[in-house]
């Protein structure tokens, strides 16, 4: 049983390092602030122009997949539609949040001095049909504005591949992989930020 739970141990050591190393955030342009004298920053989320997947518009992508689950059984593409942006506030900036003021030790404030505002660029829901999967993941773009004047950008960052799947594989729901995404995105933002 001992060389099964270091195997399992091994693994999940692997695991975990793919999954930080998985993902790459740049400075762009400006030069991130020193937020070791702030106690809180404010976040906003952006969702324009999002590439899905193998679609270019995101538009097409839930038009696509309405549309097939609407022929499997009526309404539910229209509940999958609807659910699909209800869990950009309800599960993926939450998640995002959560991770971000763990690892940045900063809290969320709306009027604090900086606002990190995290543009999706793009997204790839990926699949878990049990047999095979595709692991989620997500492209952004990160500007951290003065919150008084949002138009003041003092740094502007790129955050490429972070990466979503639970870790015993349970994510059959593609929200479940999605929010994944963000918490891995939140993480990382708040490691880099920290520094």
């Amino acid at each position: 049983m001992k060389p099964f739970k270091k195997i399992i141990l091994l693994f999940a050591v692997t695991f975990a390092s793919l999954q930080i190393y998985a993902q790459r955030i740049r400075v762009v342009e400006g030069k991130v602030p020193d937020l070791k004298n702030e106690k809180s920053v404010n976040t906003e989320f952006t969702y324009d122009n999002i590439g899905v997947g193998k679609f270019d518009k995101e538009a097409d992508y839930i038009k696509t997949k309405t549309e097939e689950y609407n022929k499997k059984e009526a309404g539910k593409g229209d509940s999958w539609a609807k659910k699909w942006v209800d869990d950009r506030e309800y599960r993926f900036q939450p998640k995002f949040d959560e991770l971000f003021t763990k690892y940045s030790d900063l809290t969320i404030d709306n009027s604090a001095k900086y606002t990190i505002i995290f543009h999706t660029t793009f997204m790839e829901p990926g699949f878990n049909i049990g047999i095979t999967r595709k692991n989620a993941f997500i492209n952004g773009e990160v500007l951290i504005v003065e919150t008084a004047n949002k138009n003041k950008v003092i740094a502007k960052l790129s955050l490429d591949k972070a990466p979503g799947n639970s870790f015993w594989g349970n994510d059959y729901d593609t929200g479940e992989r999605l929010s994944e995404t963000y918490a891995t995105a939140g993480k990382a933002l708040g490691k880099f930020i920290k520094k």
